[in-house]
């Protein structure tokens, strides 16, 4: 898939690793709706220039995300989604006192990471279903999840957000086996730790330890790391119905 004058939705726009994605495309020529439940979204659109809309958006609702696609789409259609839309919380299944954990907050983990990419996922295969085929492969469009490594060796206290992910890795296969019958692929990537807003909350020794872990390179992933392995989805045809892990290595323990 081309990336210049095409037209992509990006999800969870408003920083970290949406918002380095859609700056590439917008430097790649496209046209990019960034979407998120940050109200900074507006603001965070105002600096992008005139190829950047935004819109305010919860990824667990089907009108806002309806809303998102259709604003997203150009003429011919939307090209690409990079649903980059999610939390990372940590919570134990028993406390210091033996008390279980939330089921309202493990069920809210559940419904933004895994619910709300079901939601954006089915919306906008619907959308792309009806572009016109381009290149000589007639593809339609593209779908760029985010797992996590968590979703393989996630450690004490990613019970939630574990399970949510790989919800999102169980649904890439399957989900690409059906589209491509459409001309849509579907890919996840699986990060490693980021030096996102994620882990901002993040004790800085777990950090650093975490990049000590990481076979190479010995560091934090940067936001500009996933954004470019986003781009080279979108162009490289080839690439569809896998999980990629974007982690340097590391491997949780």
């Amino acid at each position: 898939m081309e990336i210049q004058s095409k037209y992509f939705l990006v999800t969870g726009a408003a920083s970290g690793l949406g918002l380095a994605t859609a700056k590439r495309l917008l430097a790649a020529g496209a046209h990019v709706l960034l979407c998120d439940a940050n109200s900074d979204i507006g603001r965070v659109v105002e600096e992008l220039g005139p190829m950047a809309k935004g819109l305010l958006g919860d990824v667990r609702s089907e009108g806002d995300m309806r809303q998102a696609v259709e604003a997203a789409s150009g003429s011919d259609g939307l090209h690409g989604v990079i649903h980059c839309a999610g939390i990372a919380e940590t919570e134990f299944l028993l406390d210091a006192d033996g008390n279980p954990a939330s089921l309202a907050n493990y069920q809210r983990i559940i419904d933004i990471n895994l619910v709300g990419t079901f939601n954006v996922l089915r919306l906008a295969a619907a959308r792309m279903r009806s572009n016109p085929v381009v290149g000589p492969d007639n593809e339609r469009g593209v779908i760029v999840t985010v797992a996590s490594v968590c979703a393989f060796d996630g450690g004490a206290g990613q019970v939630g957000y574990g399970a949510s992910k790989a919800g999102v890795v169980g649904m890439t296969l399957p989900a690409a086996r059906e589209l491509g019958n459409h001309g849509i692929r579907v890919v996840s990537v699986a990060p490693g730790p980021f030096a996102t807003a994620m882990l901002a909350d993040k004790p800085s020794d777990r950090l650093q330890a975490s990049a000590q872990a990481t076979p190479f390179p010995r560091r934090l992933g940067q936001a500009e790391d996933f954004a470019l392995l986003a781009e080279q989805i979108i162009v490289n045809v080839m690439l569809n119905g896998e999980t990629i892990r974007l982690d340097g290595g590391i491997r949780l323990r």
